[in-house]
């Protein structure tokens, strides 16, 4: 049991899975802070327990102040605010109580990482968590208005084929790691079920096209997080309601769609179209559907109505 943890309650559903996401450099499209964050407050998921910072956070160092210290706020010399690094534990369980969704929403540390993990899992070991996945985004030359690809890792082999069916690429990544990618070799030290999912979230480099145009990048790739949850809906077996999110991740494409026409009348010299019709030329969809759920939804409404 690790000492930085604490635990204020520890709730008794059946089964009992567990999300992550923290504020780190592998967050594009906010998949990895802003998708806990929008589950904690859609669903009112309650905070049971939380890891102390002690040890984990640099204040100071040469390389540069702003990325480490807290972030302070002043108002005619008052502080009226100070966010300090904080690793919060969440928890929703359905009305009958036999599923139960674990919410992690933390800072990357800086130093002591393996004590840090090590209170990670502890959250998982004492809520029984069967599985636990952590998510986050990578920027990458890919269509808006297409399905995202999603790259996994794994901690255990026994995993890999029932993986494979949630239309993933596993990945062959080699480099620097991310802190959910360097816990899965503790999880299987633990033989614990855990698992990575990094979508891959559009961005675009129009300087080869104009030196006066800049990137072009999704802050919250709401489409992103839709597609995360879809899967994690039928292999948790939440039963999370999506539609709004849906509807979010409808509204950005267009967005989108509006903002490159925009940029393309601004600039008639800009071959912005020709860009992105490379981009989605030399991309091949691929969408997570599950006919089951769409049958089991339908029958269930059919048995509620009667």
């Amino acid at each position: 049991m690790s000492m930085a943890l604490e635990l204020f309650e520890r709730p008794i559903a059946k089964e009992i899975y567990m999300l992550a996401g923290w504020r780190q450099w592998a967050d594009a499209g906010s998949v990895s802070s802003g998708l806990p964050h929008y589950l904690v407050e859609t669903l009112g998921a309650r905070k049971i327990g939380h890891i102390k910072p002690n040890g984990f956070y640099l204040f100071q160092t040469q390389v540069s102040q702003f990325l480490f210290r807290p972030h302070v706020r002043f108002e005619n010399g008052y502080r009226t605010s100070i966010r300090k690094p904080t690793n919060e534990v969440y928890y929703w369980g359905n009305e009958d109580n036999s599923k139960g969704l674990v919410i992690f929403l933390g800072d990357e540390p800086h130093m002591n990482v393996d004590d840090y993990v090590e209170a990670f899992f502890s959250i998982a070991q004492q809520l029984r968590v069967k599985r636990a996945v952590s998510v986050g985004g990578i920027y990458a030359s890919v269509p808006f208005d297409k399905d995202r690809h999603f790259s996994c890792s794994y901690s255990l082999r026994r995993m890999k084929d029932e993986l494979s069916e949630y239309v993933v690429n596993f990945s062959n990544y080699e480099g620097g790691v991310s802190l959910g990618s360097y816990m899965n070799d503790r999880a299987e030290a633990l033989n614990i079920e855990y698992f990575t999912l990094y979508a891959f979230v559009p961005m675009y480099d129009f300087s080869q096209l104009s030196q006066k145009s800049q990137n072009m990048s999704i802050e919250n790739d709401y489409r992103a997080w839709h597609e995360l949850l879809l899967r994690l809906n039928h292999m948790f077996g939440l039963r999370l309601d999506l539609t709004e999110l849906s509807r979010d991740s409808a509204r950005l494409t267009e967005q989108l769609h509006e903002h490159v026409a925009d940029l393309s009348r601004q600039n008639p010299s800009f071959p912005i179209n020709d860009y992105m019709t490379r981009i989605a030329e030399n991309f091949e969809e691929r969408s997570f559907t599950k006919l089951d759920d769409v049958w089991e939804d339908a029958l269930r409404d059919m048995f509620d109505e009667e």
